[in-house]
């Protein structure tokens, strides 16, 4: 049997592999931004969402204790019984680490990051 010690070894050249890992670095550039963008819509509607269930629960307040439009609201407290507790019970959190706040009956609640966040955490 004839062995031939010319030939080429089966492998990726150095170019090869620069130029997959270049192509790699590129995706990863373009991903990156949009999976942050992503990150920070969602964090944004489920602020929105818990802003929401706060405002539901102060109307459910109101109604049980026959409060009227403009009456005190003492937050959390007051509110803790109308509202889903998370797993550690106390009323959700801004994911984005911004606090809830309500003063009166017939306000919408705020969150404290409010329109300083992009997109903003502010109850349309």
């Amino acid at each position: 049997m004839k062995t031939n010690s010319n030939l080429p070894c089966p492998g990726f050249t150095l170019v090869e592999i620069m130029i997959v890992v270049a192509i790699i670095g590129l995706l990863a550039a373009v991903a990156i931004p949009n999976l942050d963008h992503a990150r920070r819509v969602a964090q944004a509607r489920a602020c929105i969402t818990n802003l929401a269930e706060i405002n539901s629960a102060a109307a459910e307040f109101a109604m049980e204790n026959g409060k009227k439009d403009g009456d005190a609201i003492s937050y959390p407290a007051d509110l803790t019984p109308f509202i889903k507790l998370n797993s550690a019970h106390n009323i959700p959190s801004c994911p984005a680490g911004g606090t809830y706040s309500i003063s009166a009956v017939g306000t919408s609640p705020v969150c404290s990051l409010g329109s300083t966040m992009d997109p903003a955490h502010v109850m349309p």
